[in-house]
């Protein structure tokens, strides 16, 4: 089953990142940028601290609201801390 979160930050003036998410199955994290004033996404971006951060809080609202998996959260902590991004 494929699952996808997805929010918007506003990084400058009058531009927008949306950030999107997915798990596409056996472990897998695919995180995906793209700029407002951008045409397609851009692959060679990394998520940050403060993206994975964002994604683990977004994920443990979902979860209490029971709309995710366990699972799915534990992922992110494993993924989290395997990137050294504490």
């Amino acid at each position: 089953m494929r699952r996808k979160i997805e929010w918007t930050e506003k990084i400058e003036r009058g531009v927008k990142l949306m950030v999107r998410v997915t798990f596409p199955g056996k472990g897998q994290v695919q995180w995906r940028f793209k700029r407002s004033d951008e045409d397609a996404p851009d692959p060679d971006r990394r998520p940050t601290a403060e993206d994975w951060d964002a994604l683990e809080e977004k994920l443990e609202g979902l979860y209490n609201r029971r709309r995710a998996p366990f699972e799915t959260l534990e992922l992110v902590r494993r993924r989290k801390n395997e990137s050294g991004a504490e």
